[in-house]
């Protein structure tokens, strides 16, 4: 299977985890924790560089990322984080310590540690079948992440008045093409302790 040389990936973990009620990424999972999986996964598949978004101040991260022997340098502060998600997106978009040779930036959910590496295998390949165009899995005919974009797309996220990624995604100069795969996961959300529960439950044996 061809996959993507030069890849980017900003992984999202500037949320307050409110309807969870503790710390998302600093969660269990399998024989680590949530950002250690996610971390993991793409580190397998080959990723140039990885970076977190974080908030300010977020110590418990810091600490286990210092644990996971993650990189200082590649985290990304985002000062406002109650802007939403859209706005560390744009932080990670405007972050002068990308390596230069980048071509290609995965956008990746803090709370998506369930999916299949099968599945990002596949969206990977399917980016490399679609060169210069935002590719993105759907599940069902419904969209979801993590998303691709080439470096284009991933520069004008800079300057970008839109006030969510859905809406950037729709007016962004590159054709944006989705990906049809059969894994559920890629519905499933992980915002409250029961959802974490059956998530846990179910995908780790």
């Amino acid at each position: 299977m061809s996959l993507p040389q030069n890849l980017g990936v900003v992984i999202l973990g500037a949320g307050a985890s409110s309807r969870m009620g503790r710390p998302k990424l600093l969660l269990p999972w399998r024989d680590t924790t949530v950002i250690g999986q996610i971390i993991c996964q793409w580190r397998e598949l080959g990723a140039c560089q990885i970076a977190v978004v974080h908030r300010p101040g977020d110590a418990a991260l810091a600490i286990e990322l210092d644990r996971l022997k993650f990189p200082s340098q590649d985290c990304i502060k985002n000062s406002h984080p109650e802007h939403g998600m859209f706005s560390s997106i744009q932080c990670a978009a405007s972050w002068n310590g990308w390596k230069p040779h980048l071509a290609l930036w995965a956008i990746v959910l803090g709370d998506q540690p369930h999916l299949r590496l099968e599945t990002l295998q596949a969206l990977l390949a399917f980016q490399c079948e679609h060169p210069n165009t935002i590719c993105q899995p759907s599940y069902l005919g419904h969209g979801s992440h993590p998303v691709l974009l080439p470096r284009q797309a991933f520069d004008e996220l800079k300057c970008s008045r839109e006030q969510t990624l859905k809406e950037f995604l729709e007016r962004a100069s590159c054709q944006s093409v989705k990906c049809p795969i059969e894994d559920r996961g890629l519905s499933l959300d992980m915002d409250t302790p029961e959802d974490y529960i059956r998530l846990h439950d179910s995908l780790n044996p």
